[in-house]
């Protein structure tokens, strides 16, 4: 474990010795692993970033660029001459280096294209046409294929060619027809292991586990969990051959999406607005992805607030009731949080599903009803020592356990029908549903109240 503080501070002072001070901090740049080079880079200043930038070796800039935020890549690429920008993407890996430039504005996207070699241009403004959130636009299109007829020294001799020429992930070889058509894959485990005048045909695997150059991250996600490959392959309409995933990319995958919704959750769009924009763009991006939301919720608010002056007799006759409020509405918030937060990570990862919905509804009921009789018998306790009162304190008790199983249930229920509607169900964890248990949660409470309290005293 680095200590930055430490390394950021010797590489300022070594910026700040003119004396010879670029060979040291080249020697002082280039020695770290890239991953801790990122963590140091995102620490820098602007101007900083670009002046170590400027001094690593073209091979450690292009390795640190898959390690560093979209906004610093496109900031120091922009800020370096043409030419050795140009080095840098082209030892990218394809889908790398188109990550970069579709961040890019499209004139300066086009400019780099232009300078990268015709082949690898051509390859990148292919992964460009795709959606950045499908198998093409994540795939890498570099994929060593061989044939059939192929033996195994055959496939071992062309292997150490193509890994020499290419920028290429070795995970597995991959058979194909002269069209591309893929019929095949075999392990490198496979090829050691094998004899080696053995033809591939006798030992490639035909049952094909593969994506569509369309499909979606998470469905791309669910395939590799599903199947724990280190890499898949990607075809078209007609089962050619396009290119390939591999774990590292779901990685990457995973933790966007895992962002996404933990930022969903918390009524933040990042429809309108790039995650990484959210939290160290522009001020004017992070209104755009806070605001509208919580519009919703104050709309949501005024309802609650409409609730309130629908009882304000109950409340004029009985002001005591007022300081319980929030009690009730902050129990039942977080009870109806884990509820949604359960079943919308269960439907992610595949734990829960449509089918089991009434299972889940009716269990999470059941622990709601059972963690509000806990809490509604405790307040109840509490409330009648304090306020000497036990019709109040049974009101309040009655009202918590309601409120609590109401709230189960909404937050478990809610999830399910988005999902049946093709709807994103992480979107239900957010401020409407807390708003919704809010305004049910008073409604209870303050019916009880007239019932039971109101018209006795």
């Amino acid at each position: 474990m680095i200590n930055l503080e430490n390394i950021i501070e010797r590489l300022r002072e070594i910026m700040e010795d003119e004396d010879d001070s670029q060979e040291q901090l080249r020697e002082e740049l280039n020695g770290y692993h890239v991953a801790d080079l990122a963590d140091i880079f995102q620490e820098l200043k602007s101007e900083e970033r670009l002046k170590c930038f400027k001094l690593l070796d073209v091979e450690k800039a292009a390795d640190l660029m898959e390690y560093l935020p979209p906004q610093i890549q496109v900031e120091l690429l922009s800020d370096i001459d043409e030419e050795m920008a140009s080095k840098i993407l082209t030892r990218l890996p394809h889908d790398a280096a188109a990550d970069v430039l579709g961040d890019m504005e499209e004139d300066e996207s086009e400019t780099y294209l232009d300078r990268l070699p015709h082949k690898f241009s051509e390859e990148v403004r292919e992964l460009l046409t795709y959606n950045e959130d499908t198998a093409g636009g994540i795939m890498n299109p570099v994929v060593l294929t061989v044939t059939s007829d192929m033996s195994v020294q055959d496939v071992l001799n062309h292997i150490r060619i193509k890994a020499e020429q290419d920028n290429m992930e070795l995970y597995y070889v991959y058979v194909t027809d002269k069209q591309n058509h893929l019929l095949g894959v075999v392990s490198l485990r496979k090829l050691l292991t094998s004899p080696i005048n053995q033809k591939v045909e006798d030992i490639m695997i035909s049952d094909i586990v593969r994506l569509h150059v369309d499909d979606y991250s998470d469905y791309i996600i669910d395939e590799f969990m599903k199947y724990q490959y280190n890499a898949l392959p990607v075809v078209d309409l007609y089962n050619r051959l396009k290119g390939m995933i591999t774990w590292d990319d779901v990685h990457d995958l995973f933790e966007e999406e895992t962002t996404e919704e933990i930022y969903q959750s918390s009524g933040i769009s990042t429809e309108m607005v790039d995650e990484d924009e959210i939290l160290s763009g522009s001020i004017v991006n992070a209104l755009r992805a806070r605001t509208p939301w919580l519009f919703i919720t104050l709309l949501g608010e005024f309802v609650a607030v409409n609730v309130a002056n629908h009882f304000d007799h109950t409340l004029n006759a009985l002001p005591i009731i007022a300081i319980f409020m929030p009690l009730l509405a902050g129990l039942g918030g977080n009870i109806g949080t884990q509820s949604i937060t359960l079943m919308v990570r269960g439907l992610s990862t595949g734990q829960v599903t449509l089918s089991s919905a009434v299972h889940h509804i009716v269990r999470e009921a059941f622990i709601g009803m059972l963690i509000g009789g806990f809490f509604g018998i405790l307040v109840t306790l509490v409330t009648w020592g304090w306020q000497h009162n036990i019709e109040l304190g049974i009101v309040v008790g009655i009202a918590m356990i309601i409120n609590m199983t109401m709230a189960t249930i909404i937050g478990t229920f809610t999830p399910f029908a988005l999902k049946s509607l093709n709807v994103d169900p992480a979107v239900a964890s957010g401020p409407v549903i807390a708003t919704t248990i809010d305004v049910i949660g008073l409604a209870v409470y303050f019916s009880l109240v007239s019932i039971f309290l109101v018209k006795v005293m």
